[in-house]
């Protein structure tokens, strides 16, 4: 099968996919990534070699359209308000994750006789959140209120305190392993959040400035989309968090003039297929055997990590006096896991030759979980906070 024809059954199953599963209502991210697996190579084997070699490409381009998209939300006359119930509950529910999933890893690696540092770095990955899930649910609900913009303004800054706690969880893990507290490690980790806000911003800037040159929608489009991918492109260059980068480059953009907002209403237009293919492309990913690896670990993950975000999420709501509605449905809305967690993952398997794997897999296996039931819990949280009218 070649390349062309793997994309074509790419869209077309994904759009009857979703049609179909959408009788028993699920949402249209979780029939894509069943179509995903469906198609992939351990089962149908219709995604050919060349499509997933080019996933890192399209990957990166669609988590930065959903970044920039992202920080369209943030809008200087609009969150000064509530920005202190942004930061209580993201920085809570990201660290109630951490440190539960922490707290139950290192209680069960001393019984077997694990040493204690990959339960830290695995309750770091915990803290993420998966914003492209969480997205194409409000999307595709059409869900709007207090829960969905408060949402949207925590999924978009969480990752932020997720690279702070990993940075911080594998300076923790090499001074455990060689007995010396590694300083650059936290310093590296602080740099490649202040190093994306500050390319974000500086190309945010410049980018505005530039647009009065472009005439028509269809100069619009080409810009926007070479804006992204420039972004994306100097991030990754220069080893800065791609969505955070992106965010940035949004909120500026949206906070520089009034009109715009013009950059994401244009982007709108064309981005469904691409978050089809994207999801569709991360299904064929998933692999459901490795979920027999994960064993109690796993197991404790999913668990502790549900727990810490549901009630994290609640006690920096009540911190921050959030409406009820938001300490009582927020948390369950967090709970989609996938890119950044995945990232993390990776960096460990370098990081800690001897566990790395073990750290690895358990974040894989449990993204299968999240990425699965996450939307759905998503959905949930929306209806029942009143801000899905209808599911019909």
């Amino acid at each position: 099968m070649n390349s062309l024809l793997s994309a074509g059954l790419i869209l077309l199953l994904g759009f009857v996919g979703a049609r179909l599963l959408k009788l028993i209502r699920l949402p249209n991210v979780t029939a894509f990534l069943l179509v995903g697996i469906l198609i992939g190579p351990h089962i149908l084997n219709l995604v050919t070699p060349d499509i997933f070699t080019a996933s890192e490409f399209f990957s990166n381009l669609v988590l930065g359209i959903i970044a920039f998209s992202l920080g369209e939300n943030f809008r200087l006359d609009k969150i000064r308000v509530g920005m202190k119930q942004v930061m209580w509950i993201s920085i809570v529910a990201a660290l109630g994750a951490w440190v539960l999933v922490s707290a139950a890893l290192i209680i069960y690696f001393v019984t077997i006789e694990i040493p204690i540092y990959p339960a830290i770095v695995l309750g770091a990955a915990a803290s993420a959140t998966a914003p492209a899930a969480t997205v194409l649910v409000i999307r595709e609900y059409r869900a709007s209120g207090m829960l969905t913009e408060l949402l949207l303004k925590v999924v978009a800054i969480d990752d932020a305190w997720c690279l702070i706690f990993a940075a911080m969880a594998i300076a923790a893990g090499n001074a455990m392993r060689a007995e010396v507290f590694q300083m650059s490690i936290v310093f590296a980790g602080l740099g490649e959040i202040f190093g994306a806000l500050l390319i974000g911003g500086i190309l945010g800037y410049i980018s505005s400035r530039l647009s009065k040159f472009v005439r028509t929608r269809e100069e619009l489009l080409i810009y926007t989309l070479g804006l992204v991918l420039f972004n994306v492109g100097l991030s990754i260059a220069l080893e800065v968090s791609v969505l955070l980068s992106s965010m940035m480059m949004g909120l500026v953009m949206v906070n520089m003039a009034r009109e715009n907002y013009k950059f994401f209403e244009v982007l709108r237009s064309v981005d469904t297929p691409l978050y089809l293919a994207f999801f569709i492309i991360s299904g064929a990913h998933l692999d459901f055997g490795i979920l027999y690896k994960m064993g109690i670990a796993g197991i404790l993950y999913v668990t502790f990590r549900t727990i810490g975000k549901v009630y994290g999420a609640k006690l920096g709501a009540r911190i921050s006096d959030a409406p009820e509605a938001a300490g009582r449905w927020l948390g369950l809305s967090l709970a989609p896991q996938a890119g950044v967690a995945l990232g993390i993952g990776l960096v460990a398997k370098t990081a800690f030759p001897e566990y790395g794997d073990y750290i690895f897999t358990i974040i894989a296996a449990t993204s299968v979980i999240f990425e699965l039931v996450g939307p759905l819990l998503t959905k949930y949280s929306l209806m029942r906070a009143g801000e899905i009218a209808s599911t019909e």
